[in-house]
């Protein structure tokens, strides 16, 4: 049984395995643009048998069921998007970037001081806003009307490359802040600051997910092919 899982893409056990993201993330398995790796070559480049993290998937307990966007129209996925991740960003970024700053100035000298954090918040800001526009105007009506491959290609491309750039800023965002973990005697400023960054790493990688391993590869798939297509990567649970 966890062969099954070991041959299986990154992206197409997110989507069907509830709390298969969760372990993704123990493990640091990039499922959002990596998405298209298997589970065991995505193990194997980090260092880590894959039946190690095949076993974990298997042990997750029974979760509430999550819905299953693989076979949702187009617009509705959309809308889930806009309401659930667009919005959420715009409203996330300007306090942690407000946070950062503040704990910059006062703890600046300190050698554990994520210093430059609130510069590359405003840029990663600055990027996604644009990243979304793009997504808002052009290409989401596009597949509200109806377009697939490959009138909608380009665009499809543009934001695919576009996600990686978002991909490399979080590692950065890592970087600085030792994975966005705080000293043991951080104040709580930088400690709401650091939750805060979790929660939308988290988000801004499911956002992600969701646009690369399930609307776009919607997009991307033969007509005739999606629902059989979407069938094959069902997960068999133990």
């Amino acid at each position: 049984m966890s062969t099954d899982l070991i041959d299986q893409t990154l992206g197409n056990l997110a989507c069907s395995l509830p709390g298969a993201t969760r372990v993704f993330r123990h493990y640091r398995l990039d499922f959002c643009c990596g998405g298209d790796l298997s589970l065991g070559e995505a193990a194997r480049r980090i260092g880590v048998e894959p039946q190690i993290i095949a076993e974990a998937l298997l042990a997750l307990e029974p979760e509430e069921a999550q819905r299953d966007w693989r076979n949702m129209p187009a617009g509705e996925l959309i809308d889930y998007l806009l309401a659930r991740f667009h919005e959420r960003h715009r409203d996330q970024f300007p306090e942690l970037i407000r946070l950062a700053s503040r704990v910059e100035q006062v703890h600046g000298s300190r050698p554990e001081c994520p210093n430059g954090l609130a510069q590359h918040l405003w840029h990663m800001q600055q990027e996604l806003e644009s990243h979304m526009l793009k997504e808002e105007q052009i290409l989401f009506p596009m597949l509200q009307r109806g377009m697939r491959f490959p009138q909608a290609q380009g665009p499809i491309s543009v934001m695919r490359y576009e996600h990686q750039e978002h991909g490399n800023a979080l590692e950065r965002l890592a970087a600085l802040t030792n994975d966005i973990t705080p000293p043991a005697n951080a104040c709580n400023t930088w400690r709401a600051l650091y939750r805060g960054l979790e929660e939308m790493r988290s988000d801004l990688m499911q956002h992600i997910h969701l646009e690369n391993n399930v609307l776009f590869r919607n997009a991307e798939a033969p007509l005739a092919a999606s629902a059989d297509d979407a069938q094959s990567i069902e997960v068999r649970q133990p």
